[in-house]
């Protein structure tokens, strides 16, 4: 599977942080999460999926454990399975990160 335009397949949303998948396969899974300002996907945990989120567009306050940043365009975070995390839009701009979860499901 090719995908082309990555960032031209995010979805935002007014009322909440937004989803879209790019891809799923048996071992992995690839999308995109997008927040507007001031939103944030709250504190939470994959108990057997680790998630890998690279930066594309905007800055966000991101929680992992007990390590807190701010990230912005080019850096990844790893999310550990097991591990609670959070992530927050701060704004003014709108964020946009590459999602990429294992095992998928």
């Amino acid at each position: 599977m090719i995908v082309i335009d990555v960032a031209g397949r995010a979805k935002f949303d007014p009322e909440r942080m937004a989803k879209a998948t790019l891809a799923l396969g048996d071992q992995l899974f690839a999308g995109l999460n997008a927040f507007e300002p001031g939103q944030e996907q709250p504190r939470h945990i994959h108990e057997h999926q680790d998630k890998l989120c690279l930066v594309l567009t905007g800055r966000a306050e991101v929680q992992v454990g007990d390590e807190h940043g701010l990230v912005g365009p080019g850096d990844l975070v790893l999310f550990p399975a097991g591990v609670e995390h959070s992530m927050r839009n701060p704004g003014p701009e709108r964020f946009l990160a590459m999602i990429v979860i294992a095992p998928p499901r």
